[in-house]
């Protein structure tokens, strides 16, 4: 969300003998540097992208998430069955690995509420089904946005911005 003017302070700032170390993340493609015409990889200009160490990321596999949320189950000292361990790495491939960090928590809650000492795949599909990811909010925003007091976009519109949001 820099715009050109930000990107002059950073790149003055960076001229300084106690430059701080700055990191960039960003998923644009090339596109219009913000507040000029110029089009630019990142949208970062020039000069300010020669400064850059550039390194590539990519989505996580299905291992390395399922490995991720169980030592994330392991920090949070939660019990889990192995088909729930699956059911949350499947939920995690569909939808956000934060996301489905959220419902072991959630999960969790819900065990302890219950005097349950082990999540199984009925508590995962119950946090599940009680929280959304943005996937389902966004659908369920445009299936019954005309039941809300302030609508401001047509429904052909929601769709344009949804597929805007996840490119972006």
């Amino acid at each position: 969300m820099l715009d050109i003017e930000c990107f002059s302070f950073l790149n003055r700032d960076l001229e300084n003998d106690m430059a701080p170390i700055l990191v960039v993340a960003t998923n644009r493609g090339i596109t219009i540097i913000r507040g000029t015409n110029y089009r630019s990889p990142h949208g970062i200009p020039i000069d300010f992208l020669d400064r850059l160490l550039i390194i590539s990321t990519k989505p996580y596999k299905e291992e390395e998430i399922r490995k991720i949320l169980d030592i994330r189950c392991q920090e949070e000292d939660v019990e889990m069955s192995e088909d729930a361990r699956v059911l949350l790495t499947k939920i995690g491939v569909n939808t956000y690995l934060r996301y489905s960090i959220h419902l072991i928590t959630s999960a969790a809650l819900a065990c302890q509420k219950w005097k349950v000492k082990v999540v199984e795949v009925e508590d995962i599909s119950r946090v599940y089904n009680l929280f959304y990811d943005v996937k389902r909010s966004t659908q369920y925003l445009i299936e019954y946005q005309s039941q809300y007091m302030f609508k401001e976009i047509s429904a052909g519109e929601a769709e344009e911005d949804e597929t805007t949001a996840m490119v972006s």
